[in-house]
């Protein structure tokens, strides 16, 4: 069976949805509020890493780049966004239409769940500090059936 990463069209498929979901949020009058900061030139290859990472395909992300710790005190210390969440999530799926991965029904709900889970779970952990983050966290992996144990 292919894994989600090779449905998804692997490194260069994932890429595209990176770019594509980030030119979506930019766009976003609430989500662009998270990038006020900056963000950092290679985004968009880093956010396919850890997507390609998540989904199946190799450990580029963790072995290049940081580890899931990392990622969530990132996105850690802005107190509560739902409403932030719930347009970021907007945006991936219209993503997944931008590249043409919104047309296999099963594919998409799966990286839908996927990023809504990640979205609304892990990168909403610690809302209160990063130093709420435990360290020594893994990248999760996420299957056509879901979250891996």
């Amino acid at each position: 069976m292919r894994t989600v990463f090779e449905a998804a069209g692997g490194n260069d498929g994932l890429r595209r949805l990176a770019d594509a979901w980030h030119r979506r949020v930019m766009a976003d009058d609430v989500v662009a509020h998270a990038f006020s900061h900056g963000f950092h030139p290679q985004h968009v290859e880093r956010l396919a890493a850890y997507w390609a990472e998540a989904l199946g395909g190799p450990p580029t992300y963790s072995d290049s780049y940081a580890d899931e710790t990392t990622v969530v005190k990132m996105h850690s210390g802005n107190g509560e966004h739902d409403d932030m969440d719930r347009r970021a999530i907007a945006c991936f799926d219209q993503a997944l239409a931008d590249v043409g991965l919104a047309n296999d029904g099963a594919l998409r709900q799966v990286l839908h769940d996927y990023f809504a889970w990640a979205t609304t779970t892990t990168m909403s952990r610690c809302h209160q500090s990063a130093d709420d983050v435990p360290n020594g966290l893994s990248i999760p992996h996420w299957s056509w059936d879901g979250l891996q144990a």
